[in-house]
């Protein structure tokens, strides 16, 4: 890895471990506390327990970072911001079905850096740091490097989302819908589960129209270390909306065309934040 980032790559697997005893110890628990929150998603106690010992550690460990989270206040000021998702599918943690995860990134400016996705119901992680590839496993000593596929044609790809209806409500719904028609596979993994199954090679399309940073920063460097792209609907890459797309890279372009902002199907330069 990367020496510059060596130590938060660490950090971030130490956060990750202690979020993992949190959410585990209350998953399928019968007296699980769960409220509603004003957008109506769920939130737990084990979501706002997570978060709160990921920004107790960071305050001793990194405390000139900025931290950005779902489920509190941002925190800090500066080029370095760490950027929480205490439990991503809480949708999922709420019924039991075990494909959920802490995410944890670590941008400098507008780019991330170093970024982990454990889900420990499913025994697995993935990380990446910049310039060191993107990895899976159970730690950071029992881990194999994972790459994008090769796949160069839509009518051979697999593609996973999360639901049709955002992409009908994004006015973008039969773009996705014919879209749908034209892949080999479609499957609905959603959340961050279609991300590193793309990172893994395993998914080569994985595109949703309304996500936060918190939902997409720890998965942007993994798929972008895979050797993949990640940009949003308007093809500007990175973790910052609207929305989501990422692929293999060899089927990004095609793929805005179709379900693209007018931004990128104007030629918008991609770089541009």
């Amino acid at each position: 890895m990367a020496d510059s980032y060596t130590d938060d790559l660490r950090l971030a697997h130490s956060l990750a471990d202690n979020a993992d005893s949190i959410t585990m110890s209350r998953f399928r628990a019968a007296d699980l506390q769960v409220r509603s929150k004003p957008d109506m998603t769920h939130v737990t106690e084990a979501d706002t327990a997570a978060e709160e010992s990921i920004r107790a550690t960071l305050s001793r460990a990194r405390p000139r970072d900025a931290v950005h989270g779902e489920e509190m206040a941002d925190t800090g000021w500066g080029p370095r911001r760490w950027v929480i998702d205490p439990i991503d599918g809480t949708a999922n943690y709420v019924r039991g079905v075990p494909v959920w995860a802490t995410l944890i990134a670590l941008m400098e400016g507008p780019e991330v850096v170093a970024g982990v996705v454990s889900a420990p119901a499913l025994g697995r992680r993935w990380w990446a740091s910049k310039g060191s590839g993107s990895y899976a496993g159970k730690s950071l000593h029992q881990a194999k490097p994972i790459h994008v596929s090769d796949v160069g044609e839509v009518s051979d790809a697999s593609l996973s989302y999360s639901e049709v209806g955002e992409w009908i409500d994004s006015g973008s719904g039969q773009g996705f819908v014919d879209l749908l028609r034209d892949c080999w596979r479609t499957r609905a993994y959603g959340d961050f589960w279609s991300y590193v199954l793309l990172a893994e090679g395993t998914v080569d399309i994985a595109a949703e129209p309304d996500l936060a940073l918190h939902d997409m920063a720890a998965c942007a460097i993994v798929v972008t270390e895979a050797g993949g792209r990640f940009t949003n609907l308007a093809g500007e890459d990175g973790p910052v909306g609207p929305g989501a797309l990422a692929t293999n890279g060899k089927l990004h372009d095609e793929l805005l065309k179709r379900l693209g902002s007018p931004a990128a199907e104007q030629g918008g330069d991609p770089t541009e934040s």
